[in-house]
């Protein structure tokens, strides 16, 4: 730039030089070396990226840069002779003659030999910031003033940037929800947002310059010193970009749990520290409360567990001796039999047919969550092309038309889904109309437990839908048709009622559950909820 080479000072000085050499007849005598020294300093002055304009002392444009002609949208030559005025917006057009004469009269000076920020006009009529230096230069028979123009338009729009970035950010901060506070590297709060000072029970006032350790409990409150020392000499993180659960105390003295994470930011001239805290005071009631039940509920079903394989384990000896004893009676000693105790007789055979039934039921219920295994990956529309194959004589015996979809693969026990399916098709063939061909239809939808949230197992379910047009029941009876061993239909149709709580058993493990919607005479539509990915702790449970 020409300031490189001069100073403002000098410029007006060098341009007028020039401009006498221009406009008067230069001497034969003169030396060449100041006509080329003039040659080099026009050149200079018409090359320069700032403008530079002279006028007189009736505001008239005399002489005009390429650089200030190209600022304010000109030609030089449209410029030159016209009032410097017509370069200015309101109010300084109407009374920038007034400005000079007041100068020519008083000496005052407003702008003359100081500098300061103006707007410009462009020939378009856009206004523009510029930085403009006056300087006034006394000629032998007139006085001038010379100014230099430099546009800051891209230095104003990437102050009003700084701005509106500096701006956001603080709103952000002044907003957030979680707490924000700045410390030195003394460990000297230095700001703090009203999210951090309210969780701590403070007014943001009341924590500006105090030492953070103010908001710790012991031992971290005697102890905090030492770590940022042994951090500024070793370089040793604990905490700093890593991020974990501390404790804090408040104003009344009572203690929190929180989530602390520190950011290290490097400034011009110094460093300071940046924590987020988070606080977690419910979320850690809220596990404490989870640990509590999942142990009670873990020890409740083990119990459960234990008692129904025992107890139908032990059942199954005495039951084995009826069953032994009745046979000999049946084969040995059933022509010798009145017909009442050939009653009794096959009575009681049934009946120990039916107890083995329960029993095997009751083990089978049991060992959904006992005898389960790691899940694996799960082609539910495999395995109802297996279950169908299984059901082929059931479905061709009752004319039972299926109608299916695609069905999704999950994370999933083979045996069991295999379970779930077979248990529920059979119940839509079993519970027909007399009078009506069964038709079963079979089909899944993939949904979100919440909006925007699939991050986490358990986010993605899959709702799988199996349809009948049977004999339907009352939804008043929904909840008591997964519980085990009930039956609404009494000895009409074969089973233990223990089939639809397997269903419901394995659904939950596997991170769902499983309702119905049924209308009497209509048919019955059950709805399954299987979650599509599983935490790894429960793929082994």
């Amino acid at each position: 730039m020409i300031d490189v080479i001069f100073s403002k000072r000098e410029l007006p000085y060098l341009w007028h030089s020039i401009y006498i050499t221009e406009t008067t007849s230069s001497s034969l005598e003169e030396p060449l070396q100041n006509l080329e020294d003039r040659t080099r300093l026009k050149a200079i002055i018409d090359t320069a990226i700032d403008g530079i304009i002279t006028i007189d002392q009736r505001g008239i444009i005399e002489t005009v840069n390429p650089a200030a002609a190209n600022i304010f949208g000109y030609a030089p030559a449209e410029i030159i002779g016209q009032n410097i005025k017509i370069l200015m917006p309101e109010p300084d057009y109407s009374r920038h003659d007034s400005y000079i004469e007041n100068y020519l009269r008083t000496g005052e000076a407003q702008i003359i030999g100081k500098g300061r920020e103006v707007l410009g006009k462009k020939k378009d009529g856009s206004v523009f910031p510029f930085l403009l230096s006056i300087s006034e230069v006394q000629l032998q028979d007139k006085l001038i003033f010379t100014g230099i123009v430099h546009d800051i338009t891209g230095l104003k729009k990437a102050e009003a940037a700084l701005r509106e970035s500096e701006n956001k950010i603080n709103s952000i901060i002044q907003a957030a929800v979680d707490g924000i506070i700045t410390i030195d590297t003394r460990g000297i709060i230095e700001m703090v947002n009203p999210s951090a000072a309210k969780l701590f029970g403070y007014q943001e006032d009341e924590l500006l310059g105090r030492s953070i350790n103010v908001l710790m409990p012991e031992p971290d409150q005697s102890r905090h010193d030492g770590y940022m020392n042994r951090y500024h000499r070793t370089g040793e993180k604990r905490i700093i970009g890593i991020g974990r659960e501390v404790t804090g105390k408040r104003k009344d003295g009572s203690v929190f749990p929180f989530y602390l994470s520190i950011s290290e930011v490097q400034l011009a001239d110094r460093k300071v520290y940046t924590g987020f805290v988070h606080d977690i005071t419910q979320q850690k009631l809220n596990e404490e409360r989870l640990r509590r039940y999942a142990a009670e509920l873990e020890r409740s079903n083990r119990e459960l567990q234990d008692f129904a394989y025992v107890s139908s384990h032990d059942l199954q000896e005495p039951l084995r001796k009826i069953q032994a004893f009745g046979d000999r009676l049946l084969s040995k000693e059933y022509a010798n039999l009145s017909d009442q105790g050939k009653d009794y007789v096959d009575r009681m055979l049934n009946a120990a047919s039916r107890m083995q039934n329960l029993i095997n039921d009751l083990l089978e219920f049991s060992r959904v969550t006992s005898k389960s295994k790691p899940f694996v990956k799960v082609n539910l529309d495999q395995v109802l092309t297996e279950v169908l194959s299984d059901l082929e004589v059931a479905i061709e015996k009752t004319g039972t038309e299926i109608i299916r979809s695609p069905l999704p693969t999950i994370e999933a026990e083979p045996t069991q889904m295999r379970q779930l399916f077979q248990n529920l098709i059979s119940n839509a063939i079993k519970f027909r109309k007399e009078d009506e061909n069964p038709i079963i239809n079979i089909y899944a939808k993939s949904l979100q437990r919440q909006a925007h949230l699939t991050a986490t197992p358990g986010d993605e379910v899959t709702e799988l839908y199996i349809e009948d047009n049977g004999i339907g029941f009352d939804e008043k009876y929904l909840d008591r048709i997964f519980n085990i061993f009930q039956r609404l239909e009494g000895q009409k149709y074969e089973g233990s009622g223990v089939g639809l709580a397997i269903c419901r058993k394995i659904a939950v493990r596997h991170g769902g559950d499983i309702t119905a919607k049924s209308q009497p005479g209509v048919g019955t539509r059950f709805i399954i909820t299987l979650a599509l990915k599983h935490p790894e702790e429960d793929q082994q449970k």
